[in-house]
This record gives structure tokens, C-alpha cells and sequence, in this order.
């Protein structure tokens, strides 16, 4: 990915809710002026959410996610069903369509419960008003035709009001910098690397540094030592991969911050307190207990995989314990905690911020502890106090 690309994690994501028929796809065609979802007659024509990165003028970079009919039968439409539903965790705005000829449904009001559930900014948008018209309609509310293109400029103009001004609550790092500080940047390069290219995370902070007219020197672990001895000046932070952290903390001297990728992220997408406390969890862990191990993306598994192999390694002699490891990546994830121990969750850098809460969130409501890689390996190697120095709001937690 380019560094000029907005990553779909940062992307508004829309989604678009509704019966089958009611012309959801219809309506992504005319909002984006594309024919990016298929339009049938055919009841059920969109059997799972489908996502698209665009460009949408007034609003700028968008995720647009077209799901099932929420009215879906048998048992396999009840599981597109809670497929359309898992959907709203990621919703950012979310847009009911409904046949202005039938007016609104339980299926509909159910979803409109769920997204008020969910403090999400909604619109509903009855269409086919070419051949029905609504008499009243609330603020929230807009008549359109994706036949004939009849309000679907207002209705965009309706959603770019919902769009929030900071789509994150925290930046990755560049409320922590000044303009020309120096930030070591540590990333290894083994064979679970990516050929040709460094991962998102990194990616994203080098970009934020840059912004902030800040200086990163990147280097591999083993070169730490000499790239600090080298550059002649002390840098403000080391930032390094997590898998990293022990012999990075190693050649850190004390007085230069050390932290992590992974860190910066738990802070910038989802909750770095909460996820401080559940890394206590690691030395309460009995035998027999499961750990679950989550990522928000799905790549293919290397022999050196962090999540499936390397974590677990790590946290089996941290422990002594004899424990069973579960694992979730890409959108799935278990709707039923209660019978994890632990849960150890990567930065998140491909889900947005509203998914990474409310997974962080389904953990709180069952009482089950949560914890990031990089807090985890942190923790583990006892450099965790250390490695939020750069938040010092948070290192209190520890004391």
C-alpha cells in the first residue's frame, strides 16, 4: 500500500442496512455514481457484506459495506442475517433502507434499535420515492429514488454532516513529538516479513512522523546498537516490533524511551489501559485454561507466525503452565468469550477503531481479560513499566 493511499482502517466506513428488495445495492450504485454492487430482482441477490474502498465527494476517503436482507429466511439466511449485524461493529455511519411502498418492518426497527444500541449517527432513507412518496418525514430521514437519482445528492450531503472531524480519539504518535526529533524506528526482517515492502503499522508511523517534521532512522534489530552510536544525536523514542522487544530493550540505554508498534496502536485504535490490566493475566493463568489469540487481519501463516506460533511459545514459558490456544483473524471473531482465560489481540491496524473497541468492549461485558501483543511481550520480558514511559497517564497503572 502507498503511502498517499488512506488505509480502509482509517476510512469512514458506511454501512448500508435493509430488507431484501429494498434496493440497498441500488443505493450504493447511485450514491457512488458507480455500479460497484449487483442489482437483481432476485430476493437475497447479496449473500454476505461486501466492502469497497472509494472516494466519495462530499465525504472524502469511505469504506461503502453493502449486507444481507435482514429479513433473510431458513437457516441459512438467518446466518447472513447476523452476518449483516456483525457489520454494525464496524459501521461509522449507518444508512436504512426502506420500501417507501411498505414503509418500515420489524426487521427494520429491529436494526434501528440495534444501531441507537450502538451510539451509531444513522440515516433512514426510504427509496423508490419516484413511485411512493412518504407524507412526513423526520430530520433523520430522506426520500430518494435510485431509479431516478431524485435526492441522492441531499442524501449524500446528509451523510457528509454525520461524518465525525476526528475519526480517532488519539493520534499514532504525534501528540508525543516536536518538530525534529529523531525516532528510531526497529523493524526485523525475517521470513514472516513481507517481501518488498514494511507492514502497515510501520508504515503509518513513518508518514505520521514526516507530518510532524520529525526525523525516522529505520534499522533492523541487530543494528541497533551501532545506529544509535552512529546517528550523533539521541533520538526522543525507540519504536520497535514487538517480537522484537528483548533485545531491543537490551540495546536501549535507560534514558532514551522505549515502546512499540503495537503499543502505540492499542492507544491509537482501541483501549491501552484496559489492555495494560488484562496483561497482569499472564501470571495468573492455570492449567488447562484457554487463550484466546485474535488478529484483525488474515495473511498466510509462516513458520515464524507471531500469533499462532511465536505467542504462544512465549507465553507457555512465561507461565509453566499448560494451556490451550484458540485463534480468530479477519472479521471473525467469537461471540461467546466466557470460556477464554485471556484474550491477546494484535494492534488492530486492519479494523477500524469503532470494531477494536467493541471488541475490546464484548470482553469487558464478560469479565474476561484483554491484553495486545505488545503489551503482552512487554510485560513478559518486565520491560512493560519502560515501554509506557511515552504515556505516562497510563504507566501509573502499574505503580
Amino acid at each position: 500500500m502507498s503511502l498517499n493511499t488512506t488505509p480502509s482502517s482509517d476510512r469512514v466506513h458506511i454501512g448500508i442496512f435493509g430488507r431484501r428488495n429494498a434496493g440497498k445495492s441500488s443505493i450504493i450504485n447511485a450514491i457512488t455514481g458507480q455500479k460497484l454492487a449487483i442489482v437483481s430482482e432476485v430476493l437475497g441477490t447479496t449473500t454476505d457484506p461486501v466492502s469497497k474502498a472509494m472516494e466519495l465527494l462530499p465525504l472524502g476517503p469511505v469504506v461503502m459495506i453493502d449486507t444481507p436482507g435482514l429479513d433473510d429466511e431458513g437457516e441459512l439466511g438467518k446466518l447472513r442475517v447476523q452476518k449483516a449485524l456483525q457489520a454494525l461493529n464496524k459501521t461509522d455511519i449507518a444508512i436504512v433502507v426502506v420500501d417507501a411502498a411498505e414503509g418500515k418492518t420489524p426487521a427494520d426497527e429491529m436494526v434501528i434499535e440495534r444501531i441507537k444500541s450502538k451510539n451509531i449517527p444513522y440515516i433512514i432513507c426510504y427509496n423508490k420515492s419516484d413511485i411512493n412518496k412518504p407524507i412526513e418525514l423526520s430530520e433523520n430521514e430522506i426520500a430518494v429514488s435510485a431509479e431516478t437519482g431524485e435526492n441522492i445528492w441531499e442524501l449524500k450531503e446528509k451523510i457528509a454532516s454525520l461524518v465525525p472531524d476526528n475519526t480517532h480519539e488519539y493520534p499514532i504518535i504525534s501528540d508525543k513529538v516536536e518538530p525534529g526529533d529523531f525516532v528510531v524506528l526497529v523493524i526485523p526482517i525475517d521470513s514472516a516479513a513481507p517481501k518488498g515492502r514494511i507492514i502497515l503499522p510501520q508504515q503509518q508511523v513513518i508518514r505520521e512522523l514526516l507530518e510532524c517534521g520529525c526525523t525516522s532512522v529505520v534499522c533492523r534489530e541487530h543494528e541497533l546498537a551501532s545506529t544509535l552510536r552512529d546517528i550523533g544525536k539521541k533520538p526522543k523514542y525507540v519504536v520497535t516490533d514487538s517480537q522484537a522487544f528483548g533485545r531491543v530493550s537490551k540495546d536501549t540505554p535507560d534514558d532514551i524511551c522505549l515502546t512499540s508498534f503495537s503499543i502505540l496502536f492499542s492507544r491509537h485504535k482501541g483501549n491501552l489501559a484496559e489492555q495494560v490490566k488484562g496483561a497482569a493475566q499472564l501470571d495468573k493463568l492455570k492449567d488447562g485454561d484457554k487463550v484466546l489469540i485474535s488478529e484483525g487481519c488474515t495473511h498466510h501463516r509462516q513458520c515464524e507466525d507471531i500469533g499462532t506460533v511465536k505467542l504462544p511459545g512465549w507465553i507457555k514459558k512465561h507461565t509453566g503452565k499448560n494451556l490451550e490456544f484458540e485463534f480468530s483473524s479477519g472479521t471473525e471473531f467469537p461471540s461467546d468469550l466466557s470460556k477464554y482465560a485471556l484474550i491477546v489481540h494484535c494492534g488492530g491496524c486492519m479494523l477500524n477503531e469503532r470494531e477494536m473497541k467493541y471488541r475490546i468492549k464484548c470482553a469487558q461485558d464478560e469479565n474476561v481479560p484483554i491484553t495486545n501483543y505488545g503489551v503482552a511481550i512487554a510485560h513478559m520480558h518486565g520491560i512493560l513499566k519502560r515501554s509506557l514511559e511515552i504515556f505516562p497517564e497510563i504507566s501509573k497503572i502499574l505503580e
